[in-house]
């Protein structure tokens, strides 16, 4: 026997006697990994329950549990702050299980997850003014979340989402009066109006809406459009008589005359006398909102 078979011998004999001195380990049963997934959330362990899911549904895809760990790795993501994981997840489960018996879940938590997206851990201890916010995630979210009543009126899930959709209305509304107070600062008069124009035709019914023409009526009367300002102001005036940019008489305080800016005194001191102030809407000051 030549050195080299001798070789090959040996590790052979080495491998046999290394594979013996190892008893076989059973695979866990499907169940038995869903069990443990389960110990996982219930000890709000989320990352080990989302490895413990998705090792469960890559090795039994067909098993009796797979989809409910697709739903539950949805909630572990949620729960585990990733919100961008969550939706994926629920995006994924809506496209292989459109009718499913429980895809209204699926289509709720995507609407929640893109619902909370946004808030760190500084705003949920520290009260933050959302709608200074960019208001995608927003904007998705009541997108999510209308589907879901479109297509499951009678979910379990529905009242939560309704309400959810209320305040997400009012948010957007309050967004677009505080675009148009920036645009009021840059004298983007014209889109100042259209701001609040658009909160007047998209977000009725909102606490925005007398803030919205307010805006409205300060725009056009720094554009000069005096008809149009004097038409706001009656729709102003005969619906929210108690805005604070009316007085007792129902005239309209304006926040700004002429654009100072242009006066000789703003002029001849570079700005230092007669500075430009400009107008800023915010009835929820005033504890309207």
């Amino acid at each position: 026997m030549n050195a080299f078979t001798k070789l090959l011998a040996l590790l052979l004999i080495s491998t046999l006697a290394a594979c013996a001195s190892k008893p076989d380990r059973p695979e866990l049963s499907e169940r038995e990994i869903y069990e443990t997934a389960q110990g996982y959330l219930n000890s709000k362990n989320f990352s080990l329950a989302i490895q413990n899911l998705q090792m469960l549904e890559s090795r039994y895809p067909f098993g009796p549990y797979a989809e409910q760990a697709q739903l539950e790795i949805i909630y572990a993501h949620y729960r585990a702050g990733d919100n961008e994981a969550a939706v994926a997840a629920a995006d994924r489960f809506i496209r292989l299980h459109p009718g499913h018996e429980k895809v209204d879940y699926a289509y709720y938590m995507r609407g929640l997850s893109n619902y909370t997206e946004g808030e760190g851990l500084l705003e949920r201890f520290i009260p933050t003014d959302m709608t200074q916010r960019d208001p995608g995630a927003a904007t998705q979210s009541f997108e999510d979340f209308r589907q879901l009543l479109q297509r499951f009126p009678d979910s379990a899930y529905a009242d939560d989402a309704r309400a959810r959709m209320i305040y997400l209305r009012n948010r957007l509304a309050r967004y677009e009066i505080n675009v148009a107070n920036y645009y009021f600062k840059r004298k983007a008069y014209l889109a100042a109006a259209n701001r609040g124009r658009y909160v007047i035709e998209n977000l009725p019914q909102t606490p925005a809406v007398p803030d919205a023409l307010a805006v409205m009526v300060q725009a056009y009367l720094l554009l000069g459009m005096d008809d149009l300002a004097e038409q706001t102001l009656t729709v102003l005036r005969r619906n929210y008589p108690d805005h604070p940019n009316l007085d007792k008489d129902g005239n309209f305080l304006s926040e700004v005359g002429i654009d100072q800016e242009g006066s000789f005194l703003n002029k001849a001191t570079f700005g230092l006398i007669d500075r430009y102030e400009p107008p800023r809407f915010d009835n929820r000051q005033k504890g309207q909102e």
